[in-house]
């Protein structure tokens, strides 16, 4: 699939969808050059989602007169997307984490989860989770987490869809819209205890500190939806305390599988459906 990452310095926090539209294509005027169906086709991340894709994307039909090429996956299912691409990372976690639960006999059903970030993968992780009778307890971004006793349900999650794909807003705007809800700036959700833990973040966020901890609180499993989110110690820790630990190579290739999805279906101009 390649191995290429890319980014950017550029906050999309307050910006209004004309400012990051116009910081797309000015990105996409750059990098056009060096993406291609053959060489190497990108995929949104960190502050990516299918609004900016298709920013990008359009961009690049202007700059090249190009149309109906993978050089993009995570498009809209009207120019070329795939059928779940956007829930296929944190939908895959879940389905993971499931299997290794079943090695032990045991099912998420009834399990409390804790979950990091609160973008595109912690966002449907969050939802499989709900589907199959977890209690979610907490969602974060880059300023702090909040902490739901009563969990995450269908209509709070909803806000959360709102909040982080329409409004570009902070995780603690989450707290303003329902009662018994905890807000701890800038920290992660490691010390709350629960039986399962999700880190959806970003890479490195998971400490051995933090890892001990987990441990401490009858952590059962650790299921990486980020790329690399658990350093090598607190990897290290997991593994010689016996809890169930999933490396995100595994178990975020959801979405990676679906982009090969996207691309041999946009190299045979195949439609979604």
């Amino acid at each position: 699939m390649g191995g290429a990452k890319g980014g950017s310095d550029f906050d999309p926090k307050g910006k209004t969808d004309a400012e990051v539209e116009r910081f797309c294509t000015s990105f996409m005027a750059e990098i056009y050059r060096h993406i291609g169906q053959f060489v190497d086709v990108p995929a949104g991340d960190i502050g990516v989602g299918g609004r900016e894709i298709g920013y990008m994307y359009g961009a690049y039909r202007k700059i090249t007169d190009n149309h109906g090429t993978g050089v993009l996956t995570g498009k809209g299912l009207t120019y070329g997307g795939s059928l779940v691409r956007t829930e296929a990372t944190g939908y895959g976690a879940v389905y993971f984490s499931e299997e290794m639960l079943k090695t032990k006999k045991d099912i998420i059903k009834g399990k409390t989860a804790i979950v990091s970030g609160s973008g595109n993968v912690a966002q449907y992780a969050v939802e499989k989770l709900i589907q199959l009778g977890s209690k979610v307890l907490t969602l974060s971004d880059s300023d702090g987490y909040i902490y739901d006793p009563a969990g995450i349900d269908e209509k709070k999650l909803a806000c959360v869809l709102d909040l982080k794909n329409v409004k570009r807003g902070r995780i603690r705007e989450y707290a303003e819209n329902f009662t018994g809800i905890t807000y701890e700036p800038k920290k992660a959700p490691w010390g709350i205890k629960a039986d399962l833990a999700y880190p959806c973040a970003t890479q490195n966020e998971l400490s051995g500190e933090d890892a001990k901890e987990l441990v401490d609180n009858g952590v059962k499993a650790v299921t990486e939806g980020a790329n690399m989110p658990c350093t090598l110690e607190a990897i290290e820790i997991f593994q010689k305390a016996g809890v169930l630990y999933a490396p995100g190579k595994a178990s975020n290739a959801g979405g990676v599988a679906t982009s090969g999805l996207e691309m041999v279906q946009n190299s045979a101009r195949a439609a979604a459906d």
